[in-house]
């Protein structure tokens, strides 16, 4: 007699989480308390915006601060870690969470910053090859950064931003008709900017197969890698990635505004013919401090730095770092797979007569940590708000119709995802 297991029950949930091969670190982070609903914490479904903070945090800070009210500025280079450096204590644990080597691997900046930095460097169009490539559902501050590189070089971004969309009637790309522009029109295209996994769909990009037809064409392979740090394993040095970009207050749970990343592809990092915006950390950090006029250049990743680290802001990074090189991007992929496609069986048993529609593809493979959510007539912000304050359910709600789940292998379980659909189809019944 074979017996049928009801995915819908919460007993299933427990049990999945009690047999998964990576028990959660849930206890390692700060969960919000709820202000509804029937349980004491938040099913925390939001990572993808604002990752959780570790507890670990809190101590390193306290370091940081106690080495200032005993040093001073003497805490430059005797501080508990030295910050005059600190910023290389991040640089190997970053880059083997983004498949680079050291030396193409820098924390600096904010995101859009480190963007414009690298489109100084590797947008040089020319009369005949002038574009940037970039999704038409790019996060708008990619959409921003890109017509005002293009404005900067005398441009019409109606002509020179080439905003890639789905087939009608589609939501996400396919891999296809993104090659086939490179293959058509690659000879226009000066560098892409893509967005590795699409920050409103969650469709994780063929990043290798696109890199690589970018460069048989001619093309810079630029990325932006907000939403697939820390989300799903990178390869960025093997896949000849030319430069990428990325935050860290997402998946990477080192807090709002955190510092961010860069990788340039070490091919580049001699090329000091390379245009570039520089300041005072840009420079030799052996001669930095002999005040020299002219700047002395490194060939790494460190010469698209501008300045000295924000040590308060860099402890977090550092926190979170330790956490992934613990566990590995393998690991947590593997339970990112079980913990997203147990959601989508969810919402597929729940909700299937209800006004909403996945937006995320249905492969595994061409998906992060994330499933998007079209509301077939109800307000995102409206749902958004009662899954919160109804059910303890915190998503995240992208105007007018959309509402992203992402189920964060680092702290999530299946119990939230559990939580999380139940809730969902509750608000849509209630109408």
């Amino acid at each position: 007699m074979t017996s049928t297991v009801d995915v819908r029950t919460e007993e299933h949930a427990h049990r999945l989480d009690a047999a998964d091969p990576l028990p959660t670190l849930r206890e390692r982070f700060h969960v919000p308390p709820a202000s509804g609903g029937a349980y004491p914490e938040v099913a925390y479904l939001a990572g993808n915006s604002l990752g959780l903070q570790p507890r670990s945090v809190a101590g390193l800070i306290e370091e940081e601060l106690a080495d200032w009210a005993r040093l001073g500025v003497e805490g430059h280079v005797e501080a508990t870690r030295p910050w005059k450096p600190y910023h290389e204590l991040l640089r190997d644990a970053a880059a083997r969470l983004v498949g680079a080597q050291p030396a193409e691997t820098v924390v600096m900046n904010s995101l859009t910053v480190n963007l414009h930095l690298m489109l100084v460097s590797f947008y040089r169009p020319t009369p005949e090859r002038y574009a940037i490539l970039i999704e038409d559902s790019a996060f708008p501050s990619d959409s921003y950064a890109a017509q005002s590189q293009v404005r900067l070089h005398g441009f019409d971004p109606a002509q020179a931003v080439i905003r890639l969309r789905p087939r009608p009637g589609e939501a996400c790309l396919r891999t296809e008709d993104v090659l086939d522009v490179l293959r058509t029109r690659g000879h226009t295209i000066a560098t892409t900017m893509l967005g590795g996994v699409n920050y409103l769909t969650g469709e994780l990009m063929d990043i290798p197969a696109i890199t690589a037809a970018a460069r048989d064409a001619g093309v810079i392979a630029g990325w932006d890698l907000a939403h697939a740090v820390g989300n799903v394993p990178l390869r960025l040095h093997e896949w000849g990635v030319d430069w990428a970009a990325w935050c860290h207050y997402k998946y990477v749970n080192s807090g709002p505004g955190a510092p961010a990343g860069c990788f340039v592809h070490e091919r580049h990092l001699a090329d000091r013919a390379l245009p570039k915006l520089q300041g005072w950390w840009s420079t030799d950090p052996a001669t930095r401090f002999r005040m020299l006029p002219e700047l002395d250049p490194v060939d790494t990743a460190d010469s698209w730095q501008l300045s000295n680290p924000p040590i308060l802001a860099m402890a977090p990074v550092l926190a979170s770092l330790r956490i992934f090189d613990e566990v590995g991007m393998d690991a947590l992929r593997a339970k990112s797979l079980r913990l997203t496609g147990y959601l989508a069986e969810l919402v597929e048993a729940l909700c299937a007569d209800l006004p909403v529609e996945v937006l995320t593809p249905p492969d595994p493979d061409r998906r992060g940590a994330q499933l998007s959510l079209r509301l077939l007539g109800p307000d995102a912000d409206d749902v958004s708000a009662r899954l919160r304050h109804e059910h303890g359910v915190i998503a995240d709600a992208r105007r007018p119709d959309v509402v992203r789940f992402a189920p964060a292998p680092l702290y999530c379980t299946h119990h939230d995802a559990w939580r999380a659909a139940h809730a969902l189809a509750a608000v849509l019944r209630a109408g």
